[in-house]
């Protein structure tokens, strides 16, 4: 599958006023990298993913239409797959990019 155009020009517009940002085509989506940290991604298999703190997964997990991502058969904590419909409305959008953002802010800068 396709990574979502539309999705990422919708990210595109939340974060194009980040320091640090760029993109990266990854994991078959676009990728959006603050300082080379993945923070969310347009996904190759619908909706978006998002980097969050591995501790808060347990309880993000909790939220309607969000899994952890499964990358080569392995249930990752710290990265979740949000639904197409999750994401539907701008302001749910923003708030899952901001969560990204922050966490991939926080971290070391790569490069």
């Amino acid at each position: 599958m396709v990574f979502d155009a539309e999705l990422a020009d919708r990210i595109r517009a939340i974060v194009g006023g980040e320091d640090g940002i760029s993109e990266k085509r990854m994991f078959g989506g676009l990728a959006f990298l603050i300082h080379g940290n993945m923070a969310v991604s347009a996904s190759g298999q619908g909706g978006l993913m998002v980097r969050v703190d591995p501790a808060e997964t347990p309880a993000l997990l909790d939220e309607p239409q969000v899994g952890r991502v499964v990358m080569r058969g392995r249930a990752m904590d710290g990265w979740l797959r949000v639904d197409d419909e999750r994401v539907a409305h701008d302001a749910a959008l923003a708030a899952w990019v901001a969560r990204g953002v922050g966490y991939a802010r926080g971290l070391p800068p790569k490069g």
